[in-house]
């Protein structure tokens, strides 16, 4: 199972989930996607993830699930995957989401779906609170990053997840433009086979 936890103002409809879950779907395993649309809120966010999660424990305890996390579905997947020790794929992460955000405090418009919701300022505390400070198993991340990044400083991540599986491209943008060359191989970390 990959569960996508897609970034701030984005949505299911963002180009790399839809991307990922065609790509899986092609494969005959389209019951091995979930996707679904992250609150403002990050403490709502996480708790719809642990619910996903603990279905998947449920369902089948023997297979863990594989976070792909972008932006600032990176950094809740961070926080994910060490709590769970979980394998997790982070793309163009949010490594320092609280200060990032601080600037978006306020009403905001989903680029996707053009909902407009608030941010508030308690969000803040929420996401430092689920803070990483030290990933304690690099071998569970593959950071994937592109120094074209316009919003966020690559550097950041690729100190954050030393020893950890890292793809850093040149050029490219915080959508990570060259993401579908890399789904047979995300679709592969997950562990999961074609049907």
């Amino acid at each position: 199972m990959i569960i996508y936890l897609h970034g701030f103002r984005s949505a299911p409809a963002s180009i790399k989930a839809q991307a990922l879950q065609r790509r899986v779907a092609e494969k005959g395993l389209a019951d091995e996607f979930w996707c679904e649309q992250l609150p403002p809120e990050p403490d709502a966010a996480i708790a719809l993830a642990e619910r996903r999660l603990a279905r998947c424990r449920a369902e089948r305890p023997a297979l863990a699930p594989t976070l792909v996390g972008s932006s600032l579905g990176g950094y809740y997947a961070t926080h994910l995957a060490e709590k769970h020790d979980l394998k997790s794929v982070l793309v163009n992460p949010a490594v320092v989401a609280p200060l990032s955000l601080e600037a978006y405090i306020g009403p905001q418009t989903s680029i996707y779906t053009g909902e407009i919701f608030d941010f508030k300022a308690e969000y803040i505390a929420q996401l430092r609170a689920m803070d990483v400070a030290t990933i304690t198993r690099p071998h569970n991340f593959w950071l994937m990053v592109e120094t074209g990044d316009e919003v966020l400083d690559y550097r950041d991540a690729v100190a954050k997840y030393a020893g950890a599986r890292q793809t850093v491209l040149e050029g490219g943008d915080h959508g990570f433009s060259r993401w579908t060359d890399y789904l047979d191989d995300v679709i592969a970390f997950a562990g999961l086979a074609a049907r």
